[in-house]
């Protein structure tokens, strides 16, 4: 199946992933990095796993507690911190700072002091504290608690290992690029970032940050900075998918998805990139490939509704897979019905729905494709794609109300446009006629020729719209006219077939040859037999090879 509009064994189940760790550590990353509903998923995900330190847990859930608002949950998770491990100083810096939002800031330093009771002798680690206390006054309120914040960031530098004169805890150095961000200073908190990784070459949030700085006013500084941390740190899940993100942006495909293939093989990787990587493939053309990858998520989870989707779209396209496209379509659409939260995309209606009407399942595609116009009636697409189902089922006159719906939704409908329901409008009216509704047949036909009408008054270089018209007019003339009645049309239609270039003409043969053949038969009933003969042989210069017809014109020659 051709797409109407618009993984390796190494991604597929069982696939080795012992390399990679699951601990505290992926979601601290997230955290600091500022993606803070990554972070709770992940730090949840892997609160129970062996290296998990469950204390350095409770304080970044704390932290994401408070960002959400709820200072409550955020005290217990500080409060269960401290029970779990008294040493850790950080869990008494996020009780500090739920004192200070509940306007006790006598209590909040006591709690800062505790914390700095159990900072222990290393300089980094105290500077590390010195500038949680800093944040912690700066997230409740960074203009009445400067004085503190200031005190606060001079007691990191102060505390801070040394390199000469500068200071090399990368905290300072990320804290002072967040605040000048939040001053829309980008390029000094790109400095400030930069530093950081100078100092720390693992600070992963540092590269994150800076790279998100540049994402979009230039890519490859993004990129690069990227590839920077995976050279420190390869196996960060944050940087496998900032980076396949990165070259996303910059719409680099190819190599944004053989980065997703490598973080999708991370157990710290979330649902939704599975989802970008399946995304990928398919737009990129790797559909076997593609297929393949959906068909393995499926193995680990049969009810991935994504994966089922892209598994049926790249099916859709492997020529050796089509007799397995109308029960992998039949099956999404029962899995669509059963949950609502499975919701198709334009592009699961159109695939689905062609791949069932072209396999006499026409009532099945029309059921969807209404369903698609019920949820988006102002999407023309599906006007379009249900009146070509229509046609397949061979119902002419619900395919011209259909695709009226399609020219309703279109800014500016072209010429094809008009044409196309001046056409499925005039057989619409034959259907009609056919079983004698004269009012609807009419009701069609007027239809037709005003369509028709309205792809002349953008165009008059071709014939069909006048064809049309022709055709209609015998449709509608009493029965003595109807050998007449599409004369003046005929004639304009062909006059204006005549004036194509010779190699434009062939499309309308077909027609032009039923307007000669019409135009003769009118001559030979008037006694012109040099005019009849003229159009007759006009007929035969397109089909010279039409021996019955050729018979004929020479017995009239005679």
């Amino acid at each position: 199946m051709k797409l109407n509009f618009f993984l390796s064994a190494a991604l597929i189940a069982g696939s080795s992933l012992v390399s990679f760790a699951q601990t505290h550590v992926e979601g601290e990353e997230y955290y600091r990095a500022d993606q803070l509903s990554n972070a709770k998923e992940l730090l949840q995900r892997n609160y129970n796993n062996a290296g998990t330190d469950k204390a350095v847990s409770e304080y970044y859930l704390g932290l994401i507690s408070l960002d959400e608002g709820d200072v409550a949950a955020a005290q217990e998770h500080f409060k269960k911190g401290v029970s779990i491990n008294a040493e850790y100083p950080f869990n008494y810096v996020g009780l500090g700072e739920v004192a200070l939002r509940n306007n006790q800031k006598k209590e909040a330093e006591n709690f800062f002091k505790d914390a700095k009771s159990h900072a222990g002798k290393d300089k980094d680690a105290k500077a590390s504290l010195d500038i949680a206390i800093a944040r912690a006054y700066y997230n409740v309120d960074p203009t009445l608690y400067a004085k503190e914040i200031d005190k606060n960031v001079l007691q990191a530098q102060k505390d801070s290992p040394k390199q000469g004169p500068a200071y090399t805890n990368a905290d300072i150095y990320l804290f002072e690029g967040d605040r000048k961000k939040d001053l829309k200073d980008f390029g000094g908190a790109g400095n400030q970032y930069e530093m950081a990784t100078t100092y720390n070459p693992n600070a992963t949030e540092a590269y994150v940050k800076y790279a998100e700085l540049f994402t979009q006013v230039n890519p490859q500084y993004a990129i690069n900075m990227l590839n920077n941390l995976l050279n420190v740190n390869p196996e960060s899940a944050l940087g496998q998918r900032e980076l396949a993100k990165a070259y996303l942006n910059a719409k680099q495909y190819k190599q944004a998805a053989n980065q997703y293939k490598k973080y999708v093989n991370n157990p710290n990787h979330f649902k939704q990139d599975e989802n970008q990587l399946s995304y990928l493939l398919f737009v990129d053309g790797e559909y076997q490939e593609g297929y393949d990858f959906a068909s393995g998520l499926l193995k680990q989870n049969p009810s991935d509704f994504t994966a089922q989707r892209f598994q049926f779209m790249n099916a859709a396209q492997i020529p050796a897979l089509k007799d397995q496209l109308v029960p992998l379509a039949e099956g999404l659409v029962a899995a669509h019905k059963a949950n609502p939260d499975n919701k198709f995309a334009p592009i699961d209606y159109n695939l689905i729905s062609d791949e069932l009407a072209s396999n006499g399942k026409q009532a099945e595609a029309e059921e969807l494709l209404q369903e698609a116009i019920d949820n988006d009636p102002t999407n023309r697409d599906y006007y379009k794609q249900l009146a070509l189902v229509y046609v397949k089922d061979q119902n002419l006159a619900k395919a011209a109300d259909t695709f009226q719906g399609y020219i309703d939704n279109s800014e500016n409908p072209g010429y094809n446009d008009y044409l196309q329901l001046a056409t499925y409008a005039f057989y619409g009216g034959e259907q009609k006629r056919s079983e004698n509704e004269t009012d609807a047949a009419n009701t069609f036909y007027q239809k037709s020729s005003a369509a028709a009408d309205k792809a002349l008054s953008i165009t008059n270089q071709y014939p069909k719209p006048l064809k049309i018209k022709g055709d209609i007019a015998k449709q509608t003339a009493p029965a003595e006219e109807v050998n007449s009645a599409a004369v003046p049309f005929y004639t304009e239609g062909i006059a204006v077939f005549e004036a194509l270039p010779e190699q434009d003409r062939t499309r309308y043969n077909s027609d032009a040859k039923e307007m000669y053949n019409y135009m003769g038969n009118y001559y030979l009933d008037q006694k012109d037999l040099d005019t009849a003969l003229t159009y007759f042989n006009k007929f035969l210069e397109i089909d010279p090879n039409n021996e019955g017809y050729r018979k004929f014109v020479e017995g009239l020659q005679k």
